[in-house]
This record gives C-alpha cells, sequence and structure tokens, in this order.
C-alpha cells in the first residue's frame, strides 16, 4: 500500500502540472481565477483541514503518553537540551549557508519588480512581534484553546506538564495515559484513511498553482529558483550527512522511510500537512513514540531549517534587486533577527513571508519588494517545506541514537503485498503501560 501510495502522489502531482498548464493556455485567466482555480483550490484545502482535525490530538495524546512512560524527568531535561542544540546549530548551519551562497550567487541583481499592489493584499497587516510578546506565546492561557487554534507550541507546553505530572501521580494516573494511549493509535489510524486522499490534494495543489502562473514564469526566475534549489540540495546533504555520522548505515533506510512526508510537504507547501505521516514513518524506522511525540512538534516551531535558508535568500535577494549595498555586519543581523523572529511561526503556507516582510520594514528595506518574489513564492515554499521535513526527521533520528534509544526498524510491507496491513499499534515502542513507571511515581 506504501509503494502505491506513494505512487499516486507522484501521479497527482504530474498529472496537476499538466492540467494546470492546459488550463493556463488555453483559458481565460479570469474565467481560471473566478470558476475554476477555487475548485481546485477545494480539493486540497479538505485534505488540509483533515490533518490539521488530526495534529492537535495527535500531538497531545503522543506527547502526554511518552513523557508519563518516560518516568525519569532528568532524561526529559536531558533530550530536550540535546534537541535545542541541534536545532540551533542546524538553524545556524541553514541561514549561514543561505548568506554565502546570496552572496556568491547574488540573484537579484536585474531582478524584475512588478506592481506592489498584489503584494501589499497578498500578505496584509503586519505585526511587529516583539521579543516579549513571543514569550508570552509560548505559554497557554487556556488549554482548550491552544488545541482549538492548533497551536504547537502552546499544545506542547501544556502537555509536558500534563506528561509530568500523570508520571509523578503514578496509579491514579493510569487511566488517563490509557485514555491518551489509545487516542494516540485511533488518530493514526485515521491517519492512515486521511492519506488516501493524499494524490487528490496533491493534484488540486498543483493544478491550482500552475493554471494561474503557468509554467512560463519559472523562465522569469529560473536563476532564482535553480540557484535557490541548489542551495536547498547543498543543505539536504549537510543534514544528511550529519544523520549518517550518527546513524551510519541506517540514514538510508531513514531516507526511504520519509519519502511520503516528503512528497505530501513538498506538494502541498505545508509541514503541517506532513506531520501525521512523518509519525507514522518514523515509528517504522524505530523511534520510539515517547521520542518522536516529543522532538517533532518541538522541531515545528525551533526547526525549520528550509525556513531558515529561505528567508536568508529572499531578504538579501530583494536588497539586491533594489540596488542596496549592505554591509557584512548588517547582513548578519538581519539574518540573526529573521532565527530569532522565525522561531514559533506556523508550519503553514505564506508564514515566512509574514516574517520576511516584518524583518524588511524593521531595517529600513523596501517591504513592497515582496511582490518580486511573490509570483513564485508557491514553487519556492514547496522547497523549503520539504527540507524542513528532512531536518526534523533526521533531528529526531539522531537524538534518538544518541539517547541509545533507536530501535531496529520494523519489516518492510511494501514489498510484501500480502503482509498484514500497518495498524496503528505497530511500530510505537515504548508505548506500552509500564507498570513499574506508576508504582516509581507513588513512591
Amino acid at each position: 500500500m506504501d509503494r502505491k501510495l506513494t505512487l499516486y502522489i507522484l501521479a497527482g502531482m504530474v498529472l496537476g502540472v499538466i492540467v494546470g498548464q492546459m488550463l493556463n493556455q488555453m483559458v481565460d485567466a479570469a474565467v481560471i481565477k473566478e470558476s475554476i482555480a477555487p475548485w481546485f483550490k477545494l480539493l486540497s484545502d479538505i485534505f488540509l483541514n483533515l490533518i490539521k482535525m488530526l495534529v492537535a490530538p495527535l500531538v497531545l495524546s503522543t506527547i502526554v503518553v511518552g513523557i508519563a512512560h518516560m518516568g525519569d524527568s532528568a532524561a526529559l531535561g536531558r533530550i530536550g537540551v540535546r534537541a535545542l542544540t541541534w536545532f540551533i546549530t542546524a538553524s545556524l548551519i541553514s541561514i549561514g549557508l543561505g548568506l554565502v551562497l546570496v552572496n556568491l550567487f547574488q540573484p537579484g541583481i536585474g531582478a524584475p519588480i512588478p506592481d506592489v499592489a498584489e503584494a501589499a493584499a497578498s500578505v496584509g497587516e503586519v505585526k511587529e512581534l516583539k521579543a516579549t510578546e513571543f514569550i508570552l506565546s509560548i505559554f497557554p492561557k487556556n488549554a482548550v484553546e491552544a488545541l482549538a487554534t492548533n497551536n504547537i507550541l502552546q499544545i506542547l507546553v501544556f502537555s509536558i506538564f500534563a506528561g509530568v505530572a500523570l508520571s509523578a501521580i503514578g496509579e491514579r494516573g493510569k487511566a488517563l495515559v490509557t485514555g491518551a494511549d489509545a487516542l494516540a493509535e485511533m488518530m493514526l489510524q485515521v491517519t492512515g484513511y486521511v492519506m488516501r486522499y493524499a494524490p487528490v490534494a496533491v493534484f488540486g495543489a498543483l493544478a491550482n498553482v500552475v493554471a494561474a502562473s503557468g509554467l512560463a514564469i519559472l523562465g522569469t526566475y529560473l536563476t532564482l529558483l535553480v540557484e535557490f534549489y541548489f542551495s536547498l540540495v547543498l543543505l539536504w546533504v549537510i543534514l544528511l550527512g550529519a544523520g549518517a555520522v550518527f546513524l551510519g548505515r541506517r540514514i538510508w533506510a531513514l531516507i526511504r522511510y520519509i519519502r511520503q512526508p516528503l512528497l505530501i510537504a513538498f506538494s502541498t507547501a505545508s509541514s503541517e500537512a506532513a506531520l501525521p505521516k512523518l509519525f507514522e514513518q518514523l515509528d517504522r524506522f524505530g523511534v520510539p513514540r515517547r521520542i518522536s511525540g516529543f522532538m517533532l512538534p518541538l522541531g515545528y516551531s525551533f526547526n525549520l531549517d528550509g525556513s531558515m535558508m529561505y528567508m536568508s535568500f529572499a531578504t538579501l535577494f530583494i536588497a539586491q534587486a533594489y540596488g542596496i549595498d549592505l554591509s557584512i555586519g548588517t547582513q548578519i543581523m538581519i539574518l540573526l533577527t529573521l532565527m530569532i523572529s522565525s522561531k514559533g511561526i506556523a508550519a503553514v503556507p505564506r508564514a515566512s513571508l509574514v516574517v520576511i516582510t516584518g524583518t524588511l520594514a524593521m531595517f529600513g528595506l523596501p517591504v513592497e519588494g515582496v511582490a518580486i518574489i511573490l509570483a513564485i513564492d508557491q514553487f519556492l515554499d514547496m522547497g523549503r517545506t520539504a527540507t524542513n521535513v528532512v531536518g526534523n526527521a533526521v533531528a529526531t533520528a539522531v537524538i534518538t541514537k544518541w539517547e541509545g534509544m533507536l530501535e531496529v526498524e520494523e519489516p518492510d510491507y511494501v514489498d510484501h503485498p500480502h503482509a498484514p496491513a500497518h495498524t496503528a499499534a505497530d511500530g510505537r515502542a515504548g508505548l506500552e503501560l509500564d507498570e513499574s513507571n506508576f508504582e516509581e511515581g507513588k513512591r
């Protein structure tokens, strides 16, 4: 089933591009915008809504169960420190690599500067987020509101408190842990159902953007696209190479397991859309859910490697297009500002544009420059979103190996079509109820 789903997603991508290009060439742009594009968008929006339906209960249940079974709060703190160390290092590498390459390639020189009205309308009002406001926004004032709005960072904070508390009260919390365990299993089962619709959503997403813009627009921005994707490939090599130092030859198995989440993230330009499937595939790779349940939500807020690369590229690209010469010191200040302001942004399309616009305004650079990249932002977004998934998958696998908790990967059901279907309970190593944890909590 997995191999077939991958092929169906690829087929949806190819068909979406073909249909979108045909419509772009044969149908008037106004007709596409008013009558056709909304239906294509509907196909992808249904999928994204279903995914958003899964995210909050899946993150909550996996973190609560994982921490409750971890038992040792010192282990949780150690994993958190190691995770943040990896995230900060990866972010500095991503943004530093972007700085070096954008100065080397200088893709903004001679770039077309279009009308800025559409850019202002698309990005909307940009509110400057102060450091104190960001820190306060991490802590939920209402757990139900955090769940309702899919605020992953706030859900993470609440879940950590809940998991530690359940571990502390021991036997009395057993019923809640069992319920959360069942909820996690149920959400993974629902994920399997939702993923069957993924090829249709992929088709709609790509048909929509290609019908509106056409593939011809890629030629106008060919230099930027080629240089940006080359930079992403180089970043992939660095991230996977770092992963191979810890994982050895199993890095190839990790790449094989994450191909579906990658395709989903690439085609929908939403990291969030790939999250439930990424949980499932890391289960199969041998990452206990008590680790992935903590690492992935944290990574989705603090480890957006592709977005970091994109923001450094886009900001300096705009400065180059307007002929603004920035000193290396100013560039570093801009990139450090981007690094801080990007933490906690939603892993959804266009979020990076808002951060870029705010940073441009902060440093007195032309905000209207966002219009230059707006036309191909969807194509850039696809690459940076896939890179976010790679970065978080590698980080989770490495921290698990670092902790000595990486288990033997599951048999590859892909190559055995008559083998029993994968269930939500399979691969959820480490989630089995451990009575000793509850007894220890009582003591």
